[in-house]
């Protein structure tokens, strides 16, 4: 366990045990449990974590993550500029060559910070591929800190792409909008109060 854990890219020290549910209790703890089974990656759907900065979304994708990898799954981890940094130098690859590629071939794919900055009209079209490709064929986390009415503004403003990656998917998928405040400013929270 300990060398997919190194392999998959996955950040140490994020786990369900040491997630504070009490200051997020707006996340529906039972539906995060349920996906600890895995059954979503057996069934080769997409888990959305969507909301601010700093509520608990990469937290809770790369606990998943571990729980996955502790049930015999392979998982990579990427940040999405890591990832399309990646992506790039496969990009003249036609997509059946990609199979062997670990970010199409994982049986869970998470993709961490969606959305913090607009892509460009090539880059937003390698992870239109990358969704294209995998449907249907591995589970997917994404993060992102943007609402899927916004994801035409991250992918180079083009709606028709958008859509199609949407539909794709939210076909089979849990999505979870988790509102509140910040892990990471609650000690400064403390410190102005």
């Amino acid at each position: 366990m300990r060398t997919s854990l190194r392999l998959s890219g996955l950040p140490p020290g994020h786990t369900l045990e040491d997630f504070d549910w009490s200051f997020q209790p707006g996340i529906d703890r039972k539906r995060i449990e349920t996906l600890a089974t895995c059954a979503y990656i057996r069934e080769r759907e997409v888990v959305l974590f969507q909301g601010p900065p700093g509520v608990g979304k990469t937290h809770l994708a790369i606990a998943l993550g571990v729980k996955a990898i502790a049930s015999g799954f392979s998982v990579n981890f990427f940040r999405l500029d890591d990832l399309l940094a990646v992506m790039k130098r496969d990009a003249d690859v036609p997509p059946r060559k990609l199979k062997g590629k670990k970010y199409m071939s994982t049986a869970l794919l998470i993709i961490d910070e969606v959305g913090f900055q607009e892509l460009s009209r090539p880059e937003a079209a390698l992870l239109f591929r990358l969704v294209s490709c995998r449907y249907g064929k591995g589970s997917t986390i994404i993060t992102t800190n943007k609402s899927v009415k916004d994801w035409p503004e991250i992918l180079a403003g083009d709606e028709a792409m958008a859509t199609a990656m949407l539909d794709r998917l939210l076909h089979h998928c849990h999505v979870f909008n988790i509102k509140g405040r910040s892990f990471r400013l609650r000690d400064l929270e403390q410190q102005i109060k």
